[in-house]
């Protein structure tokens, strides 16, 4: 059974068809990278996903259940989390503070929550800074523990949206390392426009261009893939 499937999606904004008829899925352990030009829809198909929109037709799947109609709270609890390009923590208080507020909020239950963060502040190299305030981390830092808040909850399936905006080659790396992790603890659907070093990452590849999809496959197929060349990547082997 499929961790996420859609099924005949489309979703419209006035007169544009954002999302046309999509049918995308994601298997357990599996990561999955949405890519394609400004404008080709992957933003609008991640938010359908997350219950930030509702599609006008078609299905979303979410472990078999039919959560089409369900809103971002409750399919957060069935185990759908996401991060969100532009971090916004809650600055005052610690990094501790701000994992387990996650947990009071939006997950269920755990008998150790502490403990669980404390670990997930180890696996991003912030667990020195346990107590520091939120407000005082970095971009690199902000955008790792934007991975770390996702994963409280213990999600079956992780949704990164632009996990490498702004960051350095430097920060950049480390959050490779991160998202390469995380495909243990979870499923993942990662929206980025850098596609040289997001797409070697990826198990599979979609490619979106105008609201429909125009390729799936592994990074070698859609490297190779004449449409995609055409659309987006250009000359280039592996785009920009």
């Amino acid at each position: 059974m499929s961790c996420l499937e859609a099924v005949g999606v489309s979703k419209r904004f006035g007169g544009l068809r954002a999302v046309d008829g999509v049918d995308f899925a994601v298997e357990p352990g599996e990561l999955v990278g949405l890519f394609g030009p400004n404008g080709a829809g992957k933003t609008t198909l991640f938010n359908l996903i997350a219950g930030a929109y509702y599609p006008d037709t078609g299905t979303i799947r979410f472990g078999g259940d039919d959560v089409t109609r369900f809103p971002a709270f409750r399919r957060a609890r069935l185990g759908i989390a996401r991060t969100f390009q532009v971090v916004r923590p809650f600055r005052a208080l610690s990094i501790m503070e701000n994992l387990l507020a996650v947990v009071a909020s939006e997950g269920a239950p755990q008998s150790n929550p502490e403990d669980n963060a404390l670990q997930l502040l180890s696996d991003i190299g912030l667990v020195d800074r346990a107590n520091d305030p939120a407000g005082s981390l970095t971009l690199g830092m902000l955008k790792r523990f934007e991975v770390a808040r996702a994963l409280m909850v213990q999600p079956r399936l992780i949704l990164l949206d632009e996990p490498l905006a702004g960051l350095t080659d430097g920060e950049s790396a480390m959050m490779l390392r991160l998202i390469e992790s995380v495909k243990v603890r979870a499923a993942v659907v990662m929206v980025e426009h850098n596609v040289r070093l997001a797409l070697p990452l990826c198990d599979r590849a979609v490619v979106m261009e105008q609201g429909r999809v125009i390729a799936q496959g592994t990074p070698a197929q859609i490297r190779s893939d004449p449409a995609v060349i055409h659309a987006y990547l250009g000359d280039t082997p592996e785009g920009g």
